[in-house]
């Protein structure tokens, strides 16, 4: 293969993302030319309502793995979060790249933490991950929905008032926007979206010759952390836009995987940690999975489910 054609969505962080992933390639593989298309999704044509509103399973991504299954591109880069934890009939993630630090950050002008920010403030976001987990921390705190690349969600909280917004740290720091965090939120305050600061290379399930070639930049270590995170997601039949959170580490041989799974409200929070060999990582993330459904998950996701039909 002389050219291998690339999809992508068109926001900047999303381009830096494929740009990222043509580089490395052309580290491994000199010779291969790669050309990136851009492809608009759901997501990225409806910005005003919040995406728990418009649907969970493939905003950011139906449009381009259409475009793959139909061969007019050869793979597909995305966010890992936004990737629904049951792909698409036909295709595969077939590699992923070193990880990002997958912590949320804090990004205010005040300049505090966020335990310490003024009785009432007022956050953005449009995770119901996060606003749950904030709601659990500081039910005091109103949180606005918020939607937009980077740039807009920092210009929009500057012009509406916010007293701050939250955000991944993979997608500040590939902006250039690290200068404009207040604070590095700890698992024990925001655990992250299930494969957050990953980056997949997603493929048609039966292609070896581009599996050869995306394999050369595959990274073993993030693999087996978003493969237990997604599993554990999967188990709980869970999308993007419901309140639950997974973070995987290897700690020598061992995988220790957290999970949450939180109400809306973030008044229920069920929380829980499993340790297992980094080789077994699909089990590992079933079992904790399993785990939290016999502890009540089952129902606080039920609940969820119940108030999205009838509104």
């Amino acid at each position: 293969m002389e050219t291998l054609r690339l999809g992508t969505r068109g926001s900047k962080l999303a381009l830096w993302q494929a740009e990222h992933v043509k580089s490395a390639l052309a580290a491994a593989i000199p010779n291969l030319h790669v050309e990136i298309h851009v492809i608009k999704t759901t997501g990225d044509k409806i910005l005003d309502v919040a995406l728990s509103k418009i649907g969970d399973k493939g905003l950011f991504t139906r449009e381009i793995e259409k475009a793959l299954l139909e061969g007019t591109i050869d793979v597909a880069v995305h966010s890992m979060k936004d990737l629904p934890s049951q792909i698409e009939d036909g295709l595969c993630i077939g590699a992923v790249l070193p990880r990002e630090n997958p912590q949320d950050v804090l990004i205010s002008d005040i300049k505090g933490r966020l335990i310490d920010m003024p009785n009432g403030a007022v956050l953005g976001t449009s995770s119901l991950r996060r606003k749950a987990q904030i709601k659990h921390i500081r039910p005091d705190i109103q949180v606005a929905d918020l939607r937009g690349n980077v740039e807009t969600r920092i210009r929009k909280m500057r012009e509406e008032g916010m007293d701050g917004i939250i955000l991944a740290y993979a997608g500040v720091k590939r902006l250039g926007y690290e200068s404009l965090i207040s604070e590095y939120l700890s698992y024990d305050l925001l655990m992250p979206a299930v494969g957050q600061g990953a980056i997949a290379i997603e493929m048609r399930a039966v292609d070896p010759e581009v599996l050869n070639i995306i394999q050369m930049i595959n990274d073993d270590q993030t693999q087996i952390q978003v493969q237990a995170e997604r599993s554990f997601l999967a188990e709980l039949e869970g999308g993007c836009q419901v309140p639950i959170a997974a973070v995987a580490v290897i700690k020598g041989n061992s995988l220790v995987i957290k999970g949450l799974v939180a109400s809306l409200d973030g008044q229920d929070i069920l929380c829980s940690e499993m340790v297992g060999s980094k080789d077994q990582p699909a089990q590992l993330g079933r079992n904790l999975g399993r785990r939290l459904l016999d502890s009540g998950a089952g129902r606080i996701l039920d609940s969820i489910k119940q108030m999205g039909a009838s509104e």
